[in-house]
This record gives C-alpha cells, sequence and structure tokens, in this order.
C-alpha cells in the first residue's frame, strides 16, 4: 500500500459484532480488492465488550489496508461514524454498518456514480428486510416528521450508508457539533447529492444495538438540530392559555357585574384547570430544558471521544 491517499476509504463504525467480522471481512476484501488498486478500510471499536478488538487487531495485522480505532469506552454510533470520518484519507469517502445489512457489494456501484460529478451519492432503502413492523412503522413516521418540521431536505427513507468527496468531508468535518445527528448535518452541507435504491438486508447475526432508547434519542437530536418547532409549540401554549385566561377574566368581571346570582365557586373545576395548566407549563418548560441541555454540551468543549489504541500512523 502505498503511502498517498487512497481513492477510497471506507469507514465501519462497530460494536459487539464478533460473529459478523470474519463474514465482513471476506466480503470487503473480496469487492474492494477486485475493483480498486488501491483502498483503506477503518473499523472504529465503541468500547465493544466480546472480542470485537481481537478480531481487528488479527484483521489488521496480516491486511494492512485495514486500519483500526479503540475508543476507551461505548460513546455510541454517531461519535464512532464521526471518528472514522475524521481519520478516513481517501479521496472518496464512503461509511456503512458493520452488521452487513448494507452490502459491501453496492461499494464500486456507489464510487462510480459519485465519479459522475457529485460531491455525496446515499443509498435509499427501498425495502428493510428481517426488520419489526414496528421499527419500520416509527421510522416512516419519524423521517416524515422531521422532514415536515426542518428547513432542510433531509433525504427520507436513509441510514449513513453514502460516499462523499474529500470536499464534502472537509466541510463536515468542520462543523463542531457535539449533539450528532450526522444524517442531517450532512444534508444541511447541501452540495451536489443523488442516491441509488436498494433492498437492505437483515443482520448476519446477533441483534440491533440500537435500542428503543437509542432510537429516541437520535430523533430528539434529529428534531432539535433542525428543527425550532418544540419552541414554537411552547410558544403556541403560552399565548393561547393566555388568551384563555383573559377572556375567563373578563367573563368573571361580567358576571360580578350584571349575574351575581350565577357565580357558584367549583372546587372540581379549579381542580381540573389548574392541573391541565399546569401540565402544559411543565411540557414547555421540559422542551425549554431539552435545549438549554444542549447549549450546556455545546459550551463544555469535551473531546467528541477518547482514543484508547489505533494503528493509523
Amino acid at each position: 500500500m502505498n503511502t498517498g491517499k487512497p481513492p477510497i476509504s471506507i469507514v465501519l463504525p462497530i460494536y459487539n459484532e464478533e460473529k459478523n467480522i470474519p463474514v465482513l471481512y471476506e466480503r470487503l476484501h473480496k469487492v474492494l480488492s477486485a475493483n480498486f488498486q488501491d483502498y483503506e478500510v477503518v473499523f472504529i471499536n465503541d468500547g465493544s465488550s466480546d472480542n470485537t478488538l481481537t478480531f481487528l487487531k488479527s484483521i489488521c495485522e496480516k491486511d494492512k489496508h485495514f486500519k483500526y480505532i479503540s475508543f476507551s469506552r461505548n460513546f455510541g454510533h454517531q461519535t464512532a461514524l464521526l471518528a472514522g470520518l475524521h481519520h478516513a484519507k481517501g479521496d472518496a469517502v464512503l461509511s456503512m454498518d458493520s452488521d452487513l445489512q448494507d452490502p459491501p457489494e453496492l461499494i464500486p456501484v456507489m464510487y462510480n456514480k459519485l465519479k459522475e460529478g457529485y460531491d455525496m451519492v446515499y443509498a435509499k432503502r427501498a425495502e428493510r428486510k428481517g426488520e419489526t413492523f414496528f421499527k419500520k412503522f416509527t421510522a416512516k413516521i419519524f423521517y416524515r416528521l422531521l422532514k415536515s418540521l426542518s428547513n432542510i431536505d433531509i433525504p427520507l427513507d436513509t441510514g449513513d450508508f453514502r460516499i462523499m468527496s474529500r470536499k464534502m468531508l472537509n466541510a463536515f468535518n468542520s462543523m463542531k457539533e457535539r449533539n450528532l445527528y450526522i444524517r442531517g448535518q450532512m444534508a444541511w452541507l447541501g452540495f451536489r447529492t443523488t442516491y441509488i435504491l436498494y433492498d437492505r438486508d437483515p443482520r448476519y447475526s446477533g441483534e440491533t444495538k440500537y435500542t428503543l432508547k437509542k432510537m429516541i434519542k437520535l430523533a430528539i437530536n434529529g428534531i432539535t438540530g433542525f428543527s425550532s418547532f418544540p419552541l414554537q409549540i411552547a410558544s403556541f401554549f403560552g399565548m393561547m392559555f393566555s388568551m384563555v385566561a383573559f377572556l375567563f377574566m373578563l367573563k368573571i368581571i361580567y358576571s360580578k357585574i350584571f349575574e351575581p346570582e350565577n357565580l357558584v365557586s367549583g372546587w372540581a373545576s379549579i381542580m381540573v384547570s389548574v392541573m391541565f395548566i399546569g401540565g402544559v407549563q411543565l411540557l414547555c418548560i421540559g422542551i425549554i430544558g431539552e435545549y438549554i441541555n444542549k447549549i450546556i454540551n455545546e459550551v463544555k468543549e469535551r473531546p467528541f471521544y477518547i482514543i484508547d489504541e489505533t494503528n493509523i500512523q
């Protein structure tokens, strides 16, 4: 492998995938060696607790095209992906999942499409094999909700399977935000973009590492990072109930003056009103708190991740 920039780098975040690694390596090696004279594959071990790191080291020792970065702990998929994009050296950089749901055989297709003059080519899922109805349904709803709330044209039904030019990657790497939603950040950059359709395969082995909690966190990052609509909801509720309270006050004044006999004190109605308005206030405070929390995380300026070991020079 020469010391210059390879024409393509492949970035793969990986977490507890020891059963997938041998097959993943064989498929990557077969595709890349047949289509590229030179290439680079960067694995990011996101604090795996199984034998993932041992397998990665073994691959990197026998094949110098393969590199690894190992975190000091689990920092999360988006952060692992960010680290790979920071360290990739290729003129074109492709990111994909390591569970074989994103087929390595599409790498040459996406690379050739990029060379038609695009800065990014993303893979759009025509079908999601092996996934539950709940996950398909919630993903479909979320992507469409985010698209309707955001003023950025974030592609529908896509993940992190994409290839980009060095120019676009350099622009992305200049972004310093810590509340990551990389799909949205890529869309925010602009540049000339297109897509290919593909059927996403089921996982080769194991279970998804994206739990419901992690999906909710990613969804919140996406919505709060690319839309001010939640804050606008809080403002809307505030104005609406201020108007209702003002009208109710006018009614009380009118009844006090002209219909004093109709004034009846009602404990139940008062309690329901207070609890309802209090609940709305707490909701609004929670929304504002979510944005404030993100501001705090940005101001701390902690490192995005800590590298425990790597073979990247």
